[in-house]
């Protein structure tokens, strides 16, 4: 049996491993399909519309392309398998919105829950062995490292965001090598547009003012759909949205007029002294290493402008911002 696939990102792609294939076709992957890697800006269409599985697949095919093996491919399909509905969304309803980790720290539990472990264990494979990312170095790196996971979601996210071009994204994989068993860059020009143009998508979307509000707004209103019953912490194992659907049609006055403000059309203002309310939220950058005479040496090192405005984009998006709602007239 064999499978074709598209990839934005990578291109055509043949699966023909029979685990991978089985592990395709398990509930719980297929799950990722209506689970969106942007939350509640993708839902209401103000980002485009990209899939955890879209993402873990991705992460599974560059893994492949820098040679690693079955095992850490493995291990990088199941990497975001336990993101919830909404994704970084639920981060913000636990109070975790600083680590975005929820889905990690739910992993184990999650996936004995589901038809993973069977489909794996018919071909030998032990998936709490694949759940260990210290153990897959291409796969997971500490920030700010590159990693497989890093980049998949960073060049997707590029082409959307239009900070990338097709073009653009061929040419920096060309120059992605492994040195030490982790994931770096032989060429400086190419390890400069990472560092910038990774903290420009942080700066148009992950840690987006816009999209940090809305992230806190939705949670006020998941919050309170577990509060009145029209949810259970269940319905986070769901997809994004039917979850969002069941909220809608229950008839709860305040969850209503929370739900009313998660929209396009509600804006954001900075506002030290009135604020409705302060959040902070997880700051992403890179600091690519780069081989000079068979030596990683990360990017920040090797250019000083780079390395002064990446300290200078971290220092100044610490901390909580102070966050007045408009609501839409």
């Amino acid at each position: 049996m064999t499978r074709h696939l598209l990839d934005k990102v990578y291109g055509p792609m043949i699966v023909e491993e029979p685990v991978i294939l089985a592990l395709l076709a398990t509930t719980g992957m297929q799950r990722l399909q209506g689970v969106l890697q942007h939350g509640i800006s993708a839902l209401i269409d103000i980002t485009a519309p990209v899939t955890r599985w879209e993402h873990s697949l991705g992460v599974m095919r560059l893994i492949r392309w820098m040679g690693g093996g079955i095992e850490e491919q493995l291990a990088g399909l199941l990497h975001d398998v336990s993101h919830t509905a909404f994704s970084h969304v639920i981060d913000y309803v636990v109070a975790g919105h600083d680590s975005q980790s929820y889905h990690d720290e739910m992993k184990e539990t999650y996936v004995a829950g589901t038809d993973i472990p069977a489909a794996l264990a018919q071909f030998g494979y032990d998936w709490r062995m694949l759940l260990d990312e210290a153990g897959f170095p291409l796969l997971e790196q500490p920030a700010p490292r590159l990693c497989a996971d890093r980049l998949d979601y960073f060049l997707r996210d590029a082409m959307e965001l239009r900070l990338a071009t097709p073009a653009g994204v061929r040419a920096a994989l060309a120059h992605l090598v492994v040195h030490d068993r982790r994931i770096m860059v032989d060429d400086l020009a190419t390890a400069r547009w990472l560092g910038y143009t990774y903290i420009a998508a942080d700066k148009a979307s992950w840690a987006n003012f816009r999209e940090v509000g809305l992230y806190e707004l939705a949670a006020r209103a998941i919050r309170r759909g577990l509060a009145c019953g029209a949810i259970t912490e269940a319905n986070f194992w769901g997809e994004d949205r039917p979850v969002w659907a069941r909220l809608q049609a229950f008839p709860d006055p305040e969850l209503q007029r929370l739900l009313s403000l998660v929209s396009p059309d509600t804006r954001f203002l900075w506002d030290d002294k009135e604020p409705t309310f302060r959040i902070s939220t997880k700051i992403r950058t890179i600091d690519p290493e780069v081989i000079i005479e068979g030596q990683a040496v990360p990017l920040s090192l090797l250019d000083e402008r780079f390395g002064r405005y990446h300290a200078h984009y971290l220092e100044t998006r610490q901390g909580k911002w102070p966050f007045r709602v408009l609501s839409p007239a």
